[in-house]
């Protein structure tokens, strides 16, 4: 009698639980029904976008919307917010950098807020490089194999790199070589690894710091521009639509402290591309601050 008594209660909570799903199921704003699906654009190889993207992913996808990355250069990125195609990007650089990109398309998207307002543009070298300053740099150029290892052809960085910097201290002779991210940072830790002196063009905050034995130049000219703050911008309507992230994107604000340790634990201390249990980690260690973006 005991066996089908359990039985018996076994089933019936079965079949509880199974009424209870259905329920769940059918019951509008269930955080099982999506809220609505969200694409973040994210600039190719701009690791500050990428973590914050995957961070805001992470925590819309809790909150019960269905979330897209799309990864492009800015260019594309810029025009993708004008016309609808992306909600929202995280990684906007003001008031220098990419401030050619918002005289094109700034009536066409929105600013939702500046999260992070300690960001430089860098150019820089192994820690015992024999100058200190981009002063230097045209006439010692023979010891750094007279190039610069620059990052994407449409990045803002790379704009300045070229408008500013080299004619601003005349490097003109020294080849300027521009792939990608990933592949300066390869030059990076292949030429330190070696011994040999390198110049790259850089950015704060970057987990590069951390990782590598580098220093930055010297910019006595203010070539590179000064201070700048990191935004999100939306595509026009973003915050009709989606009015409670707008809202949280306004408020997001995330210190270089963060941003670093974030960006170390995707970038530097985990070698794959699996990110997402990268990220659920580090939220498990400040989940008080990630919960607190959401109230």
């Amino acid at each position: 009698m005991r066996k089908r008594h359990s039985a018996l209660i076994a089933t019936g909570a079965i079949a509880a639980l199974a009424l209870t799903g259905c329920s769940a199921e059918a019951e509008p704003g269930n955080a099982t029904e999506s809220k609505g699906e969200i694409t973040i654009a994210v600039f190719n190889g701009w690791d500050e976008g990428v973590a914050t993207s995957l961070l805001w992913e992470n925590i819309l996808t809790e909150q019960g919307y269905d979330v897209n990355l799309e990864y492009a250069d800015p260019a594309p990125v810029f025009a993708g917010l004008s016309t609808g195609d992306y909600d929202f990007t995280t990684d906007v650089w003001l008031p220098g950098t990419h401030s050619k990109y918002l005289e094109t398309y700034g009536n066409d998207i929105v600013e939702l807020g500046a999260w992070n307002d300690t960001a430089s543009l860098t150019v820089a070298v192994n820690a015992d490089a024999p100058i200190d300053s981009l002063a230097e740099l045209a006439e010692n150029a023979d010891l750094f194999g007279n190039q610069i290892v620059g990052i994407e052809p449409g990045a803002g960085l790379t704009g300045v790199m070229e408008d500013a910097v080299i004619p601003g201290y005349g490097l003109e002779d020294m080849n300027f070589l521009t792939s990608s991210t990933p592949a300066m940072l390869t030059e990076l830790s292949t030429a330190l690894d070696s011994g040999e002196n390198i110049v790259v063009s850089l950015w704060r905050p970057h987990w590069a710091y951390d990782a590598f034995d580098i220093k930055d130049l010297e910019d006595p000219d203010g070539a590179l521009g000064g201070s700048e703050s990191m935004y999100s911008y939306s595509r026009t309507g973003f915050a009709d639509d989606f009015p409670e992230v707008a809202k949280w994107l306004e408020n997001f604000t995330m210190d270089s402290d963060l941003l670093h340790s974030l960006e170390n634990a995707l970038f530097n201390e985990y070698d794959g591309d699996d990110y997402a249990p990268i990220v659920e980690d580090w939220i498990s260690q400040n989940q008080d601050w990630v919960d607190s973006l959401t109230n």
